[in-house]
């Protein structure tokens, strides 16, 4: 399971105008004077799943994501960003039962960040064989300094075309984008109460107040939502999984990820990663690249 809250502003931008992304959506053009994408996400998985920290791919330094280590499912990822301005994230749907014969979902990121299609083709493509997949949600966005930034959505358990987002604040869980359980309500509200601080935050002090929200283990319940969609998968553990951060025994929130772009293409991606499976050992690192476009 996971939770994305971010917020962007499409439009070409000025040196004071900045746009941001946390995987909760949204956009106030009086609270931020330099970003123009901020973007907050966390991955919950098994603690012993296999998988790499946040890097870029290899020598060129193009790519930068975590990677899936799991048999059979290595390179793919749930989140990425790439200098040429392609970014993508990935969450599943929750579904009381998977086909265990189904494609890997993490190839749709690592395939869109290599492609030389535009978002919403690239989405559209996808949506051909989104039958041939487990429940999930897809955002890919084109950023241009330049021309504006795009970020589109797809879900193979919504409406079978994608679609063009509009400014604002957007949240993604594990059911369709902006589905309103509480949790991802919550989310929102202290994401938007974040931002509608930053103007007296610095770029430092901004992603320590949204890792802060991206751990924050207040279940927000009841919430008839999601266990009517989770049925009894998810009612053993629902007073854990109704919060932003999930925490189970040997599952919950193991990646924290903020990314900042500003009017000029300067992006600060910040990974926060769980090390030896135990929650009681973290480890954070910091990337900092000009989008190349």
């Amino acid at each position: 399971m996971c939770i994305l809250l971010f917020k962007f502003d499409p439009r070409p931008v000025s040196k004071n105008a900045y746009r941001a992304s946390v995987l909760t959506l949204g956009w106030n053009d009086c609270s931020i004077q330099s970003i123009r994408l901020i973007l907050a996400a966390n991955r919950d998985e098994f603690y012993h799943r296999p998988s790499k920290s946040a890097d870029f791919w290899d020598n060129s330094n193009e790519i930068l994501s975590g990677l899936d280590m799991e048999e059979g499912k290595e390179g793919g990822t749930w989140l990425g960003i790439s200098k040429k301005g392609k970014m993508a994230a990935l969450t599943n749907y929750m579904q009381p039962k998977i086909d265990k014969n189904a494609k890997g979902r993490g190839a749709l990121v690592t395939n869109f960040l290599t492609s030389d299609l535009d978002s919403y083709s690239y989405l559209k493509k996808v949506s051909v064989e989104g039958h041939l997949y487990n429940g999930f949600n897809l955002i890919a966005a084109d950023l241009n300094t330049t021309k504006g930034d795009v970020i589109c959505y797809y879900g193979n358990k919504g409406e079978p075309e994608p679609v063009f987002l509009n400014p604002g604040i957007h949240g993604l869980s594990n059911s369709l984008l902006d589905t309103p359980w509480k949790k991802l309500q919550y989310g929102k509200q202290l994401f938007t109460d974040v931002i509608n601080r930053s103007q007296d935050l610095t770029k430092e002090d901004l992603v320590q107040e949204l890792l802060t929200v991206m751990n924050n283990q207040e279940p927000q319940l009841p919430d008839p939502a999601i266990e009517d969609q989770g049925r009894d998968y998810i009612r053993p553990i629902l007073n854990k999984y109704a919060a932003v951060c999930v925490r189970c025994p040997g599952y919950g929130t193991r990646t924290n990820t903020v990314i900042l772009i500003d009017s000029e293409g300067e992006v600060t991606f910040t990974e926060r990663n769980m090390i030896n499976a135990d929650v009681n050992q973290w480890k954070t690192n910091t990337y900092e690249f000009k989008l190349q476009i």
